[in-house]
């Protein structure tokens, strides 16, 4: 696993040494990122399911300004933060060990988000997070939901509007807009 792009670009990031989490191939991440283009320079980013942490420092790497990286398991969250000090980052950024539920509760009132990339577990119920994630992203902000190709995600949860759906191999991209 490596940054794709940016200024920590071809810095390789540390795997899981454990069964259950599913990093973001490079190859779905670059998808991404070339998807999100320009809207991440200067964005606040909540990377959602972090894991190890990729997806946000991808986009730390292209210039966000600020990334919330939020992961229930320990573990995860001391990957995130070897992965960060691989490349150097010192600022930008926040590390939340919680669900995603509660850390939508937690960040309600704080500035709203400009991107929110959820890449749960495939098994994991993510529903209820996704209902109530369009609390707190901006009006004309985007939630990306990493999924199974297999399942169907809801089109139009709590805010949120599906607006495009990419699908490579096994996984899916479907992204929404904030509908007020």
């Amino acid at each position: 696993m490596r940054v794709i792009a940016g200024v920590f670009k071809g810095r390789r990031l540390e795997s899981p040494t454990w069964d259950g989490l599913r990093p973001t191939s490079d190859k779905l991440r670059e998808t991404l990122f070339n998807v999100l283009g320009p809207r991440v320079a200067g964005a606040r980013v909540l990377d959602g399911y972090a894991g190890t942490g990729a997806v946000g420092i991808e986009a730390l790497s292209r210039g966000a300004a600020h990334v919330t990286f939020v992961d229930k398991d320990r573990r995860a969250c001391l990957l995130i933060r070897q992965n960060l000090e691989r490349c150097g980052i010192v600022d930008g950024y926040a590390i939340m060990q919680t669900n995603a539920l509660q850390a939508i509760e937690r960040l309600r009132g704080e500035p709203a988000f400009d991107v929110i990339l959820f890449d749960p577990p495939y098994a994991t119920d993510y529903q209820d997070a996704l209902q109530h994630v369009g609390e707190i992203v901006k009006p004309d902000g985007l939630v990306v939901l990493e999924h199974a190709r297999r399942s169907e995600p809801p089109p139009a949860p709590g805010r949120l509007v599906r607006t495009r759906e990419l699908r490579a191999g096994d996984s899916a991209l479907t992204f929404y807009t904030c509908q007020l």
